[in-house]
């Protein structure tokens, strides 16, 4: 799959400081409406976030788990809900200028029901979703760099 882009006015670490902060998801994921927990030392491998995903009162809840890191170049999540299945998820961070961030996300289903969906149907269905959240994840990082803001 193809990844979405986008450039944010702020440096890689300060864009990396949003990622890196868990209780800031459901600022810019969409889909995302609460977050219930993160573990202790969120972002690290195997940390997760414990989410509902959803309006209330149908909301589900489940867990986004870090599968690899390597700040503040990129995170690579497993996002779960069940009974769908999970997704994996990669937002990688490249440097355009010292205060300009290229953020490039890729995303798939890789269990459950949703990964026997072929990938280029997958892509019809994410890319609509995944362009807002990375133009709200934007509007975010911009926002806190602007203000001068670390999470």
């Amino acid at each position: 799959m193809e990844p979405i882009e986008i450039t944010v006015p702020a440096s890689v670490a300060d864009t990396f400081a949003v990622l890196a902060d868990g209780w800031l998801y459901p600022l810019w994921v969409v889909g995302a409406s609460h977050i219930r927990d993160v573990d202790a030392g969120w972002p690290a491998v195997g940390t997760r976030i414990h989410h509902s995903v959803g309006p209330w009162p149908l909301n589900l809840s489940d867990t986004t788990k870090v599968r690899e890191v390597d700040p503040p170049r990129m995170i690579e999540l497993e996002a779960r809900l069940w009974p769908v299945g999970s997704a994996w998820i990669r937002l990688e961070l490249s440097e355009v200028t010292p205060e300009s961030t290229r953020i490039s996300m890729f995303e798939r289903a890789i269990s459950g029901p949703a990964a026997l969906v072929p990938d280029v149907v997958q892509a019809q269905l994410l890319v609509p979703r995944n362009k807002e959240s990375l133009s709200r994840l934007a509007d975010l990082v911009a926002g806190r760099a602007r203000e001068g803001k670390s999470p």
